[in-house]
């Protein structure tokens, strides 16, 4: 078996809610269903703000005494404290971890399962992985747009879009059958409705990628959507889905190519 590929997430980081009100807690703010996360266990998931849209991207690693909270590093604080406001009389236990963030693909062992696609390997917490080639972690958003999985971390601005808009729902990101969350109204209308609007959407091209926010156009025309992130010939989308199905699609006067995800 091949040993794999390991890079150190520096754009994730860790915070950890604990205490005897932990599951319940979170079970009534995130995408995710808690409430049978077992130690060692990884799901993916979100907190909304209350008009359905994104604040921040989860993963949600189950321990003996609560939970981690994997989220983009830079927004770290401001989930701190927008937990807090939300703590209330709850006997939880909100605190910063220092710990690296993983991401192994490729091969090897250790730590858990990503939740989003197999694809896209393992994650793992602290040390680093042993055997393991380490590699950049620009190797692993390469490895992520390759397959076309969007990292709301880079590529959703807090409270510009819906969860369903970033694929959580074909992402394992939403858990429709639980309770109820902040946020959950409009999530599961959309999901009822069935008629998406916007997707995230994997594009190809030749070249680097464009700038972030660039205007994707439909046969030079018809505004059809936005870049996201990108690396050299693969990028993340945000598109008009009824507006690209048989269009030239092109950015700055480059073409794009819709891929297989």
């Amino acid at each position: 078996m091949s040993k794999g590929f390991a890079a150190e997430l520096k754009n994730r980081a860790l915070v950890s809610v604990a205490g005897p009100d932990w599951r319940t807690f979170l079970q009534g703010l995130l995408s995710q269903d808690v409430e049978a996360l077992k130690p060692g266990a990884l799901r993916f998931g979100a907190l909304l703000n209350p008009q359905g849209k994104l604040l921040f991207d989860l993963f949600i690693l189950g321990r003996e005494d609560g939970c981690w909270l994997d989220v983009a590093a830079d927004r770290r604080e401001t989930l701190v404290q927008r937990l807090s406001i939300y703590r209330l009389r709850a006997k939880v236990e909100i605190t910063t971890i220092d710990a690296a963030v993983w991401a192994l693909w490729d091969g090897g062992d250790g730590g858990a399962a990503d939740p989003r696609q197999a694809a896209l390997g393992r994650r793992a917490y602290g040390e680093a992985p042993v055997g393991a080639d380490i590699v950049d972690e620009t190797a692993h958003d390469a490895m992520r747009l390759a397959l076309g999985v969007p990292d709301p971390g880079r590529d959703s601005p807090p409270e510009t879009d819906y969860p369903i808009e970033a694929n959580f729902d074909l992402l394992n990101g939403i858990d429709f059958q639980k309770g109820c969350f902040v946020g959950q109204e409009t999530t599961s209308r959309m999901k009822r409705r069935g008629h998406i609007k916007n997707r995230m959407v994997p594009i190809t091209f030749d070249g680097p990628p464009p700038p972030f926010g660039a205007e994707v156009l439909a046969d030079g025309r018809l505004r059809a959507g936005e870049v996201r992130s990108g690396v050299d010939g693969h990028a993340i989308a945000l598109l008009r889905i009824d507006r690209i199905e048989g269009a030239a699609l092109s950015v700055e006067g480059r073409p794009v190519r819709v891929a297989d995800s």
